[in-house]
């Protein structure tokens, strides 16, 4: 079975007057949610299925009740919301000053791999990360691939031309 319910006598209150004063269908569904739960005892389940929703949906209309009655969940005054980085490894702070070493190695022309870099992430956070991860920090950072110069640094321009100079036999060109 699982917890037990708990609203506050202002939380309550605030539901019977949005059943009773509902301006739209979504606030009837809100204020109904609670008092179903509080005066008839029913889970989220038996709610959800009453009112045609999910459990998940039943307990964000109890938050959005609570909100109304202003003991909302917050977090430094300010509302929760839905979003955000619920399960990154690193915030974007740190993220940046994780990257700032290789960002030095790359501003002095150094090629840069991402096995290096994934190795010291998963250092860094203490587990195994997959290898995508460490690509889309690279992204959310602004970093992209850079394809080397087609040109082979110990080529030679002038014996590629010499060797191409000779061209086809005349006989094989088109009359």
């Amino acid at each position: 079975m699982g917890r037990k319910i708990v609203f506050s006598e202002a939380e309550l209150a605030e539901a019977r007057q949005m059943v009773g004063g509902a301006a739209d269908v979504r606030q009837l569904k809100d204020g109904l949610a609670v008092v179903l739960s509080v005066d008839l005892r029913l889970t989220n389940r038996q709610v959800a299925d009453v009112l045609q929703a999910s459990p998940a949906t039943v307990v964000r209309m109890h938050g959005r009740v609570r909100d109304r009655a202003g003991a909302g969940a917050t977090k430094g005054g300010e509302k929760a919301t839905w979003g955000g980085r619920r399960h990154a490894y690193m915030t974007p702070e740190e993220e940046s000053e994780f990257l700032r070493p290789w960002e030095d190695q790359a501003a002095t022309g150094g090629i840069l791999v991402v096995p290096p870099i994934h190795a010291d992430f998963e250092r860094r956070v203490g587990c195994r990360v997959q290898p995508a991860t460490v690509y889309r920090l690279l992204a959310r950072h602004g970093w992209r691939k850079i394809a080397p110069d087609n040109i082979h640094p110990k080529g030679n321009p002038e014996a590629q031309e010499e060797f191409k100079g000779g061209g086809s036999p005349t006989r094989w060109e088109k009359r």
